[in-house]
C-alpha cells in the first residue's frame, strides 16, 4: 500500500500546485519530479524511471502528426485578425437582427462556421461578446440566454473538425489502441487516424449544435422584439461575400481530409494558404470597415487599405487554390512519376499552371501581410499558443512517467477491472472522472494523463473512434464548468459590468446539461460516431 500513499501525495501535490496559481506546465512537471525524489529517499520510487523521459520528449517532438497543431493555430489566429468572423456576424445579424430568436440562431450558425475555420476559443468568445451581445440585448434577448449561448457557441471549435483536441486525442488513442490490441493478442490491428476522429465527430457535433438551437428557440419563443430594433436591408451579395470565403476554406480543409486525399497536416497547410489569401484581401483601414458597438474601431486610424485590384487578385488566387483542391479530389492532372517517360496531359498542364499562379499569389499575400504588420503579430501569438500546448504535453509526459513509477497504472487497471458490469461500466466511470477533472484541469492535461492510463484497458473491447468522440464531447464541458472554465474567464473579460459573474455561471448550466445529454445519446448509440468513418474509410 506504500505506493498508494505516494499516489495520494502526488494527487494532492498536483492539486495544490495548480490552485497556487503557478503555470500549469510547471506544476505538472515539477511536482511529480519533487515527489519522486522525496519518495526515492524512502525507497518507494526507482529514479531510473526518469531516464526514459528524454526519449519520451523526443518522441513527442518528432511526431509528424503534431505539425498540424501549429498550422491550425496559425490558421485560426490569422482568421481572427482578418476580422472575417466579425464581418460574417455583422452581415447575418443585419439580415436577421429584428427578432430575438432569429438573431440568437444566427449567432449559433456563425459560431459553427467560426469553429470549423478557426477553433480559437478565446478570440471567438471575446469577438462574440463584443459584436453579438449588444445586438442581442438590443432586440430583447435576456442576458442569461445571450451569455450562455456565447460561452457555449465559442467552445464548438473543440468538437467541430478540424479540432486541436481531436488531433491530440488521435495520437494518444492510436497509441493506446495499439497497446490494447497487442495485449489482446492482435498484433496487426487497423490503425486509428485523426481523419477517423474528424469523421466520427461530425454527426455528434452537428447533433450538439441542433440541440443548442432547439433550446434557444424554445427559451426565446415568448420573448417579444424590442420596438426600437429594426431589420436592415442587406443585399444577398454582401452577405455571400463575407460568408463564402470561410465556407470554401472549410470545404477545402475538411473535404481533402474526409475524401482521403490529404492528411490532417497537409490539410492544415492548405488551410494556412487559404487563410493567408483571405486575410490579405481583408486588410483595411478603419474608415472603410464597420465600427464596433460604441463607435470604436478594431484597427487604429491611418492604417492603409489594400488597393482594390490587389484584393481582387487575392480573391482570384484563392479561387485558383480551390480549383487545385478540386483537381486533387477528382484525380484530374495526376502525373505518374514512376513511368519511364514523363507525360503531361491537359489536366497536368492545367494543374501546373494553377500551381504557379497560386505560388505567385501567396508570395504577394505574404508581402501584403508583412507590410500591414499582420503576419509578424500572428506568428508571435501562434508561437506562444503552440509553445503552451506542447509545454503542457511534455509536462504531462513527465507526470505519466512518475505515475507509472508508483505503479499507478497497475492500480488503475485493478480498479477498472474490479468494477461490476462490463466494459461500458468502466467507460462510464472513466467519463465521470474526466468530467470531474474538467473542473480544475485543461483539456491537454486530461488527454495526456487519462488516455494513456485507461486506454490500453478500455480499448481491448471498445471502438477507439467511439471512445475518442465521447472523450472529446466530455472535454468540451471543461470549458464551461466553474471555477476554471476558460470560456467563462474569456467572456467575463469582455462582458459588460452589469452582467454579474453569478449570472454567467447560471447561464451556462442549461448548455452544460445539453452537452451531457449529447454525450449520453452518443454513449447509447455508438453508430453516431462510427457510421461516417466506416462509410468514408471502411
Amino acid at each position: 500500500m506504500i505506493e498508494h500513499f505516494w499516489l495520494i501525495v502526488l494527487g494532492l501535490g498536483l492539486l495544490a500546485g495548480i490552485l497556487s496559481g503557478i503555470p500549469v506546465m510547471l506544476a505538472l512537471s515539477g511536482v511529480p519530479v519533487l515527489i519522486a525524489y522525496v519518495a526515492s529517499g524512502f525507497g518507494a520510487f526507482d529514479l531510473s524511471y526518469l531516464r526514459a523521459y528524454p526519449q519520451r520528449a523526443y518522441g513527442v517532438m518528432s511526431n509528424s502528426l503534431f505539425i498540424a497543431v501549429p498550422l491550425f493555430v496559425l490558421m485560426g489566429v490569422m482568421l481572427e485578425r482578418s476580422r472575417v468572423a466579425e464581418r460574417m456576424l455583422m452581415q447575418v445579424g443585419r439580415v436577421l437582427g429584428g427578432t430575438p430568436r432569429a438573431l440568437a440562431l444566427a449567432v449559433l450558425l456563425i459560431s459553427t462556421l467560426i469553429a470549423a475555420s478557426t477553433g480559437v476559443i478565446g478570440a471567438t468568445i471575446v469577438m462574440l461578446a463584443l459584436i453579438s451581445l449588444p445586438a442581442m440585448r438590443r432586440v430583447g434577448v435576456p442576458d442569461g440566454t445571450a451569455s450562455g449561448l456565447i460561452c457555449a457557441s465559442g467552445t464548438l471549435g473543440q468538437i467541430i473538425p478540424p479540432s486541436i483536441v481531436l488531433i491530440l486525442l488521435g495520437d494518444q488513442v492510436a497509441n493506446a489502441y495499439l497497446d490494447a490490441q497487442q495485449h489482446a493478442g492482435n498484433f496487426a490491428p487497423d490503425a486509428v487516424t485523426v481523419s477517423d476522429l474528424f469523421a466520427g465527430a461530425m454527426l455528434p457535433g452537428l447533433l450538439l449544435i441542433a440541440l443548442y438551437g432547439i433550446y434557444v428557440a424554445i427559451a426565446l419563443s415568448g420573448v417579444p422584439r424590442q420596438s426600437e430594433a429594426r431589420i436592415e436591408t442587406v443585399g444577398l451579395w454582401e452577405v455571400g461575400r463575407e460568408v463564402m470565403p470561410p465556407l470554401l476554406l472549410i470545404l477545402a480543409v475538411l473535404g481533402s481530409i474526409l475524401a482521403g486525399v490529404a492528411t490532417p497536416t497537409e490539410a492544415a497547410a492548405i488551410g494556412v494558404a487559404g487563410t493567408m489569401l483571405i486575410t490579405a484581401s481583408h486588410v483595411a483601414a478603419a474608415s472603410d470597415v464597420d465600427a464596433l458597438p460604441g463607435g470604436s474601431h478594431p484597427h487604429p486610424p491611418g492604417e492603409r487599405r489594400t488597393p482594390a485590384w490587389l484584393r481582387h487578385l487575392m480573391t482570384a488566387t484563392a479561387v485558383v487554390g480551390f480549383a487545385l483542391v478540386a483537381l486533387r479530389l477528382t484525380g484530374v492532372g495526376r502525373v505518374d512519376l514512376s513511368a519511364a517517360t514523363l507525360s503531361l496531359g491537359p489536366g497536368s498542364l492545367l494543374a501546373l499552371g494553377l500551381t504557379v499562379l497560386l505560388v505567385a499569389g501567396l508570395t504577394l499575400a505574404m508581402v501584403i501581410l508583412l507590410r500591414a504588420g499582420v503576419f509578424g503579430a500572428t506568428l508571435a501569438q501562434s508561437v506562444l499558443t503552440t509553445a503552451m500546448i506542447f509545454g503542457i504535453v511534455l509536462a504531462a509526459s513527465m507526470l505519466s512517467l512518475v505515475f507509472r513509477g508508483f505503479e499507478g497504472d497497475i492500480w488503475v487497471r485493478e480498479v477498472l477491472t474490479g468494477l461490476p458490469g462490463d466494459h461500458r461500466t468502466m467507460l462510464l466511470c472513466t467519463l465521470v472522472v474526466i468530467f470531474l477533472m474538467g473542473f480544475v484541469l485543461e483539456f491537454v492535461e486530461i488527454v495526456f494523463i487519462v488516455v494513456p492510463l485507461v486506454g490500453p484497458i478500455l480499448l481491448q473491447d471498445i471502438d477507439p473512434v467511439w471512445f475518442a468522440v465521447l472523450v472529446a464531447l466530455n472535454l468540451q464541458t471543461s470549458f464551461l464548468t466553474p471555477p476554471f472554465g476558460f470560456a467563462l474567464f474569456y467572456y467575463r473579460s469582455a462582458a459588460p459590468a452589469d452582467i454579474s459573474t453569478g449570472t454567467i455561471y447560471r447561464a451556462v448550466v442549461p448548455f452544460v446539461l445539453i452537452q451531457i445529454l449529447t454525450l449520453g445519446i452518443v454513449f447509447l448509440w455508438p453508430a453516431l460516431a462510427t457510421w461516417l468513418p466506416n462509410v468514408l474509410f471502411g
